[in-house]
């Protein structure tokens, strides 16, 4: 009796996690509240100390970019394509909504050429849920590129600190 329950167990998780579409698992300090100017619900989360209120729509659109702009890129490099995001949503300098940070002009090639448009993968949720975890790779960098293929002259020459390579992008904070 014991075997076949266990079996039987053993079965129905192997199934759950074969074929959920969508099972992501965020320890991070989360707690849903409703945004009472469109009833909308949304995640509140800890992230650097700061509270971070993402809607579905929120998550929905940085995977997005997360999916486009690191297409082909180790999962370090998704992650940090993420981080990035949300070290600009909480730098004063930047936009303090997702939309915002994401449609500011110039910010994202993928929102220029349309590239964001495309459904994100388990692995970009995952990638940015693990960045809400706190998991930054780039040490807290606010821009990132592509040397091999980038066209902007002033990405090139800017003066960087906190430079970090992963994958084919470089990460990091522009010097003052």
């Amino acid at each position: 009796m014991k075997r076949k329950f266990f079996l039987g167990f053993t079965v129905f998780l192997l199934m759950s996690i074969l074929f959920q579409v969508r099972l992501v698992v965020c320890q991070a300090d989360v707690k849903t509240v409703y945004n009472k100017s469109n009833d909308k619900k949304q995640q509140m989360f800890n992230y650097k100390n700061k509270q971070v209120y993402l809607s579905d729509d929120d998550i929905y659109l940085i995977s997005q970019v997360i999916c486009a702009e690191s297409a082909g890129e180790p999962f370090e490099g998704k992650v940090a394509v993420a981080s990035v995001i949300l070290n600009r949503l909480i730098h004063p300098e930047f936009p303090d909504t997702v939309e915002g940070v994401i449609k500011q002009k110039s910010a994202f090639s993928c929102v220029k050429n349309g590239v964001i448009k495309v459904k994100p993968t388990d692995e970009c949720y995952k990638a940015l849920y693990t960045a809400l975890k706190g998991n930054d790779p780039t040490n807290e960098a606010v821009f990132f590129y592509n040397p091999d293929i980038a066209t902007s002259k002033w990405m090139i020459n800017v003066k960087k600190s906190n430079v970090k390579p992963i994958g084919n992008h470089v990460f990091f904070v522009v010097n003052k």
